[in-house]
C-alpha cells in the first residue's frame, strides 16, 4: 500500500526533516495587513518581526478552506498514492483539523488526526507515523498506533516576555506588568489540545530555561527514547545550543533535533520561546 503522509504547516518541521521523510506540507494562512499569505511560503517569521516592530500590531493567522485541503489531498491520489494520513493541529485551537476531515469525506481514502497539539509535537506524532511507514504497516493500523500516542506527547514552551501574548489579547496589561517587573518567565503547557500556563520561573532567561528543563524531564519521567526536538524561536544561539547540549547530556534519546518554530506559531509566542517535546510513554512501548 502506497501512503503519503501530510501535514499542516503548523508541524513546524525542518526542511530536511521534511524531505527525508516524504512528508508534505498544507501552509495556514497568515495576515499581514491586508495580504494573506501562506506559512513557510510566502511568509517566514522575519516578516512576522518586521512587521511587528514596524506597526505594533501583531498578523492573524487563519486555517485552511475545505476546498483547500481537498485540492491539496487530491494530487497525492493523482501521484499514484492509495492513502493519505494527514496531521492536523489540534481541533480545540483552529478549524483546520475540521475543514480537514469534511475534505477528507470528500475525497476519500484519507485519514485526519487530531495531534491534539501544535508545532513540534505534531512532528513527534508525523516522525512516528513515517517510521511505521517504513515498517510496512496499512493506513489504519499506522492511524490507530499513532492515535493512541496522541495523550503523551509532551508539549511546552518557555517565554522570555508576554508582549506577544499581550498584543493578541491572551493576556491582559496587569498581567504583562507584573510579569516585567517580577521578571517572570511563563511556560506555556499544550494540555487536552488546548493551550496553557504552567510553572512560572523568576529571574534571567537564561537561568529560567535551565530549570525549565530540569522540571520537564522531573515532571515527564517517562520519556521515549527515540527523538526529542528542541524547538525556538528568534533567540540567541549559545542559548539553543546550550539547551541542546543539557537534553544530549542526559543521554535518554537517539536523536535531539532542533527546529526553529513557523509563522503560525511565532505569531503567538514572539522572539525569545524555546521548547522541549518528546512523547511520555517509555514505559508503555
Amino acid at each position: 500500500m502506497k501512503i503519503k503522509i501530510t501535514a499542516d504547516s503548523t508541524c513546524d518541521l525542518s526542511v530536511e526533516l521534511i524531505q527525508k521523510n516524504n512528508v508534505d506540507i498544507i501552509p495556514l494562512y497568515v495576515a499581514l495587513g491586508e495580504d494573506n499569505l501562506l506559512d513557510g511560503v510566502t511568509i517566514v517569521p522575519d516578516d512576522i518581526y518586521n512587521y511587528y516592530q514596524a506597526n505594533k500590531k501583531l498578523p492573524k493567522s487563519g486555517a485552511c478552506s475545505v476546498v483547500d485541503y481537498e485540492d491539496f489531498f487530491k494530487r497525492f491520489f493523482e501521484q499514484g498514492y492509495e492513502q493519505v494520513i494527514h496531521f492536523a493541529l489540534s481541533d480545540d485551537m483552529s478549524c483546520s483539523h475540521a475543514n480537514a476531515k469534511k475534505a477528507a469525506q470528500n475525497v476519500g481514502n484519507v485519514h485526519v488526526v487530531d495531534t491534539r497539539s501544535l508545532s513540534t509535537g505534531m512532528g513527534l506524532l508525523i516522525l512516528y507515523a513515517c517510521d511505521l511507514v517504513k515498517e510496512g504497516l496499512d493506513a489504519q493500523t499506522i492511524v490507530d498506533k499513532v492515535t493512541a500516542r496522541v495523550p503523551y506527547v509532551q508539549a511546552s514552551f518557555i517565554l522570555d516576555n508576554l508582549e506577544f501574548l499581550h498584543k493578541g489579547g491572551r493576556c491582559s496589561s496587569l498581567v504583562l506588568l507584573g510579569a516585567n517587573l517580577l521578571g517572570i518567565k511563563p511556560v506555556i503547557e499544550v494540555k487536552s489540545g488546548k493551550m496553557g500556563v504552567g510553572k512560572k520561573f523568576i529571574g534571567r532567561f537564561e537561568r529560567s530555561v535551565k530549570k525549565y528543563v530540569d522540571h520537564v524531564f522531573q515532571t515527564y519521567n517517562t520519556p521515549h527514547k527515540t527523538r526529542c526536538f528542541v524547538t525556538h524561536t528568534k533567540m540567541d544561539t549559545e542559548l539553543v545550543n546550550k539547551t541542546i547540549e543539557a537534553v544530549k547530556a542526559l543521554g535518554i534519546f537517539e536523536e535531539v533535533l532542533e527546529t526553529t518554530a513557523g509563522s503560525t506559531i511565532t505569531t503567538h509566542c514572539g522572539a525569545n520561546t524555546i521548547g522541549v517535546l518528546f512523547i511520555n510513554d517509555g514505559d508503555k512501548q
